[in-house]
């Protein structure tokens, strides 16, 4: 089994994009760390096990704790050895940095969740082909009867009716909107000169609709993706923002991580 050599454990679900921005931050930062990831629901049990909250996810190190994706970025920046700071020095750029990253945690990220989840949640296949490859062999076993129920509990916590999965994506298409603005003086970066949390941040949340290739863990390509959520990824793929956050993982994202079924 693998396991790091400094002790960090990140508890994930593999496809969340907010494990994904916390798998970002820590291998940008060439930390080493092993991955244990788990089925939606059941993953409450080991984050709160770990000594986090419900969700996921949560890094367990020698230096304590960490159950949002935000304070393992920041602890990332503090202890890891990256090619510059995810929150700049300068106290007016990182102020900038944090108030977008905030917007894009607490806008962005839910409201592309929610669309994602509605347009997959009947696509069982698809779900156990990409979702499940490296979850305990407990859990690989119990998902066709786990996955029915898993549906009900993630339809209730995130709200999902027509309604809201309507104007999740409105929302999702208006921040793009607002981005695709803000890039358009021709800068390569959302504040300053250099690849901050905010670029981090929108590209890692931005990917429940863009499923970008060079994500952490295999997501489906929109070829293998149902209709209309393929004609939308390509779609918002397309869009000036969409560009934006692709070329941020083809250019910033390396994925170094150990994972493990544990």
């Amino acid at each position: 089994m693998a396991r790091s050599r400094t002790g960090r454990t990140l508890i994930t679900i593999p496809i969340s994009h907010y494990c994904e921005k916390a798998r970002w931050a820590l291998e940008r930062a060439d930390l080493d760390y092993v991955e244990k990831q788990h089925i939606q629901v059941i993953h409450r049990l080991h984050a709160l096990r770990a000594g986090g909250g419900k969700t996921v996810p949560v890094l367990v190190c020698p230096e304590g704790v960490f159950g949002e994706s935000t304070e393992i970025m920041e602890y990332a920046d503090r202890v890891g050895s990256a090619p510059s700071p995810l929150f700049p020095r300068d106290p007016d750029l990182a102020a900038q940095v944090r108030a977008l990253e905030h917007d894009f945690d607490e806008n962005l990220g839910p409201h592309g969740r929610r669309w994602m989840y509605r347009q997959m949640s009947d696509e069982y296949e698809l779900v156990r082909d990409f979702g499940v490859a490296n979850i305990p062999a407990w859990e690989q076993r119990a998902l066709p009867v786990m996955w029915p129920v898993a549906k009900r509990v993630i339809d209730r916590i995130l709200n999902i009716t027509p309604e809201t999965v309507q104007l999740s994506i409105e929302r999702v298409e208006a921040t793009f909107d607002e981005i695709g603005e803000r890039l358009s003086d021709g800068r390569r970066y959302l504040i300053g000169d250099q690849f901050t949390a905010a670029d981090l941040s929108f590209a890692a949340l931005s990917a429940a609709v863009l499923v970008p290739r060079e994500y952490g863990t295999p997501l489906p390509q929109p070829e293998l993706l149902p209709e209309p959520m393929a004609s939308k990824v390509l779609e918002l793929r397309a869009h000036p923002a969409g560009e934006f956050a692709l070329r941020l993982y083809r250019e910033e994202r390396t994925p170094k991580m150990s994972v493990v079924a544990a």
